[in-house]
């Protein structure tokens, strides 16, 4: 088996979840989970752009993620689930469990006929004093056959401590308040600038936010989620207020005239991409921070090991390598070639999302 070129899945009669043109099909149920293109019936695992798509018939979803999906969406037509409450559709069980990755994130467990398997969509998996607290950690769900991401699939890739993180940037706002420089922190809008604000310390000064950033604050304190005041960048009038204070600002906000505004300033990026060397240097960057909203290497494999599933189905990612562990490892390891991760780490904005951009810039 080469490193590039991973098995296609051996689809078999009983299947709970195959691959079709529309996306993850249940047959059994006659719906879908994520797809990339429209369906009369979809089950969403989270809101980010490339597992939540305008046009499908009918949704369904996580209730604490239901402001945010329909921040990103307008109007939908949508059903939402408690965690861990389940429906029966067409004979399938469907129920949803925490996912860990951002508000509303689920895993979708299905069972049928006495099969169960689980979707985990997009997941980080963290204990203890790692856990998020923009979001319910995630749920190992026992099941049969687990679907699973793996865009951090690499032994490479191993989170430090969070609070270790969020120290290094309190650390690098504070140098540039006391050198009269805005501190300008990239990070994906939905997810990563809400889990940086539940975690710096907004004592050091103000915190401002782009157009794309705002509305989805404002859907996390709706759900009930802690997040220290913000401000608007484009409300703000004095200009003198940037020197001290933090920006959260999408990627595609970098080398944008928008910035031209905060005049002398030092950059950053959050994303779990900074672990690679070079990345920082190749965006021209001041600073990086390793911080993601996916599981690391050892995260995937607790949490795959913690389904007990035998069966192991990845869908993006680094997904050669591993299906290549998982089967040197005795487990039953496939792929399902699909269109997920245009979105990973923030380093694509959604031109469908209607908070993508800055009124009156």
């Amino acid at each position: 088996m080469t490193t590039d070129s991973p098995p296609r899945i051996r689809e078999r009669r009983d299947d709970l979840v195959v691959l079709r043109p529309q996306g993850l099909y249940c047959p059994p149920g006659d719906f879908y989970i994520d797809p990339w293109r429209p369906v009369d019936r979809a089950v969403i695992t989270h809101a980010h752009g490339d597992h939540a798509r305008m046009g499908h018939g009918h949704y369904l979803s996580a209730a604490p993620g239901e402001g945010v999906l329909r921040t990103r969406l307008g109007p939908i037509d949508l059903q939402s689930l408690a965690y861990g409450e389940s429906i029966v559709h067409h004979g399938v069980r469907l129920s949803l469990h925490p996912a860990g990755h951002v508000l509303g994130s689920a895993q979708i467990r299905l069972e049928h006929e006495g099969r169960v398997w689980v979707a985990s969509g997009d997941y980080k998996f963290m204990t203890g004093p790692d856990v998020d607290p923009t979001c319910p950690p995630f749920e190992p769900v026992r099941c049969d056959v687990f679907i699973t991401e793996s865009t951090f699939g690499l032994p490479i890739y191993r989170w430090r401590p969070q609070r270790e993180i969020f120290a290094a940037i309190d650390a690098w706002w504070r140098s540039n308040v006391d050198n009269e420089r805005a501190s300008v922190l990239f990070c994906y809008a939905f997810g990563k600038a809400q889990r940086v604000l539940a975690g710096i310390d907004a004592s050091i000064g103000p915190v401002f936010c782009h157009g794309a950033v705002e509305p989805l604050n404002r859907a996390y304190r709706e759900a009930g989620v802690a997040l220290p005041a913000t401000t608007l960048v484009s409300e703000v009038t004095d200009k003198s207020l940037f020197r001290r204070g933090l920006v959260l600002a999408p990627p595609s906000a970098a080398g944008s005239t928008w910035m031209r505004r905060f005049g002398d300033y030092s950059d950053a990026f959050a994303s779990g991409w900074m672990l690679l060397r070079g990345a920082r240097r190749r965006r021209g960057l001041d600073r990086g921070f390793v911080l993601s909203d996916h599981a690391d290497w050892p995260g995937l494999h607790a949490a795959i090991a913690a389904s007990g599933a035998e069966r192991v189905i990845v869908t993006h990612g680094q997904v050669p390598v591993m299906v290549r562990w998982l089967s040197e490892n005795g487990l039953d390891a496939e792929a399902f070639e699909t269109e997920y991760g245009d979105e990973a780490e923030g380093l694509a904005e959604p031109s469908a999302d209607p908070a993508a951009t800055e009124a009156g810039t």
